[in-house]
């Protein structure tokens, strides 16, 4: 499978080769978890990862989920990631990390999301956490953040 990451907003660097790197790891640990089995990973050729503003990701938000305003991330069944750069600024510098490690959760969620899990309800969030944390730990142990 192929993942392509792309940066499409220009307001937060972005270390985008490592972040790459990160994200080939990362698709491969994610595809081993089956959620449901609603949307495998295995069956999608490929999966496109853009980073985007606030404004664009409010307006994703808006336009495909009702909801106004900007959020963090973004998943499409048919294997679109779109996540926001300036949320995840303010997201790590409130839990004490780098922009990096958040972009790398951020990708983390929408590929066990492509992959069947779900967060809608609090338990089901909270098998998800555990399955993200435990996944972004190794794949950050293999690939330190810069």
């Amino acid at each position: 499978m192929k993942i392509h990451v792309e940066n499409r907003q220009r307001a937060v660097l972005v270390p985008l080769a490592w972040l790459r790197r990160f994200a080939e790891v990362a698709v491969e640990k994610c595809a081993r978890q089956r959620g449901d089995g609603r949307f495998a990973l295995a069956q999608l050729e490929e999966v496109e990862v853009a980073i985007v503003s606030d404004r664009v990701i409010a307006r994703v938000h808006r336009e495909f989920m009702g909801i106004a305003g900007a959020t963090d991330v973004i998943t499409f069944a048919h294997g679109e990631i779109v996540m926001s750069a300036p949320t995840a600024q303010r997201y790590a510098r409130e839990y004490g990390h780098s922009t990096a490690c958040e972009l790398a959760l951020y990708t983390v969620h929408g590929l066990l999301h492509l992959n069947g899990y779900e967060d809608a309800t609090a338990r089901a969030a909270a098998r998800m956490r555990r399955v993200q944390e435990r996944i972004l730990r190794a794949c950050l142990a293999h690939h330190s953040p810069p």
